[in-house]
């Protein structure tokens, strides 16, 4: 310790009261932490199925209002289940119990459809989510891949292909 200098902590602990609401249009400017423009105007396309209830989009904020996660729940993928997709946390608040906010968020809005079921892909190479999906209740069943279209740092577009663990979970 160097004399007038103050004492600097080592650890601080912040509380957040997190809420989980519907994400609009608006927020997707403060969403550019969750993906290029691309995935954003896909976000964008996924909230007008939500106009019309094939989806539901969620954003969990703090007190500011901005969202710190973001993910959606579609509905017509499999009868009788919802299906999370989509789902982020701003890297810089991940593990952060920010994540677990989300899935539990989504879970109830399948629960309010009268659903008993809910579903997610993960990809094989992202052991840190698939931990969390175990610790949340869900298990794998199956395993298939996916592929999608994603931006290059210089705006062009290339296929992403990935291989993803499917899981399940009884909302009973």
């Amino acid at each position: 310790m160097h004399a007038g200098l103050p004492e600097v902590p080592k650890v601080i602990n912040v509380v957040l009261k997190l809420s989980a609401r519907d994400l609009v249009h608006a927020d997707l400017a403060s969403c550019g932490w969750a993906g290029s423009d691309h995935h954003l105007a896909n976000v964008a396309e996924q909230l007008e199925r939500a106009l019309i209830g094939e989806v539901d989009y969620l954003a969990v904020c703090a007190a500011t209002d901005i969202p710190l996660a973001k993910g959606g729940v579609d509905y017509q993928v499999k009868e009788g289940v919802g299906t999370l997709w989509q789902l982020a946390v701003h890297p810089a608040l991940q593990s952060c119990g920010i994540g677990t906010y989300l899935v539990e968020a989504a879970e109830l809005r399948i629960r309010k459809r009268g659903l008993r079921h809910a579903e997610l892909a993960v990809e094989e190479n992202n052991p840190r989510a698939h931990a969390l999906y175990e610790r949340l209740g869900y298990v794998a069943y199956d395993r298939q891949p996916d592929s999608w279209d994603e931006q290059a740092p210089g705006g062009t577009l290339r296929r992403y292909e990935t291989m993803c663990t499917l899981m399940r979970k009884d909302l009973a």
